[in-house]
This record gives structure tokens, C-alpha cells and sequence, in this order.
């Protein structure tokens, strides 16, 4: 079993910078592929990032069109935590980021229902 913890949300201004934390533990996270997702007030969660371990040490990223220049995934040395880098942040950022994994998949999905482990979500707050 895989517990997933997010941490870093926060109330910040527009334009601010915030990271957050994605730790992992029952397992060694670093060949999992892992996505940051995000659900404002009232809508549906949806993709924002998403990293996926290609062999090695090497990773790939993709990121929904709205985080695309703004957002960062990495890892951590050990592949253990993963975080999002998010900068010039806007209202429309707000809401509650979750992070999510899954052991078998190989590809950067965007879709929901291929990660079968899911954090508790951290609210991010950016005001105007």
C-alpha cells in the first residue's frame, strides 16, 4: 500500500510562488509515475502535471496548457517526494491540488482513473 501526503498549499498573492510536496511511503516511489491534479470550488478535478519515470534516472514531464511556463514537476534525489513549482500564480490557481500515483503506468497520463493512489489534496489560495 502507497500513503500519499501533500503539503505547501497556502493563501498567497497573484504573482507569488509556491511549491508543494508530494511524499510518498509503503513503497519506493521513484519508478511510479505521478501527476498533480487540482479541483476548484464546484468543478470537476482536473490534470495539471504529470511525471513519469522513462528508465534510470530519467524522468518526463508534461503539463496542462494552463500550468505550461508557470509550473514545475520534479523529483527529489531519492524519487521519493515530488514537487510542484508553481510561479506567477493567478486567482483562476486556486484551488485544492492533489497528488496522485500509480505503479504500472508507463505513459504520462492525463486521466484520473489511471492512478490508484491519491493524497489527501492541500488547498492553494491565491488572491487578487
Amino acid at each position: 500500500q502507497v500513503h500519499l501526503v501533500e503539503s505547501g498549499g497556502g493563501l498567497v498573492q497573484a504573482e507569488d510562488s509556491l511549491t508543494l510536496s508530494c511524499a510518498a511511503s509503503g513503497r519506493t516511489f521513484s519508478s511510479f509515475t505521478v501527476a498533480w491534479f487540482r479541483q476548484a470550488p464546484g468543478k470537476e478535478r482536473v490534470f495539471v502535471a504529470v511525471n513519469t519515470w522513462i528508465g534510470g534516472t530519467s524522468y518526463y514531464a508534461e503539463y496542462a496548457e494552463s500550468a505550461k511556463g508557470r509550473f514545475t514537476i520534479s523529483r527529489d534525489n531519492t524519487g521519493n517526494t515530488v514537487y510542484l513549482q508553481m510561479n506567477s500564480l493567478k486567482a483562476e490557481d486556486t484551488a485544492v491540488y492533489y497528488c496522485a500515483a500509480s505503479f504500472g503506468l508507463r505513459s504520462a497520463s492525463r486521466r484520473k482513473g489511471d492512478y490508484e493512489y491519491w493524497g489527501q489534496g492541500t488547498q492553494v489560495t491565491v488572491s487578487s
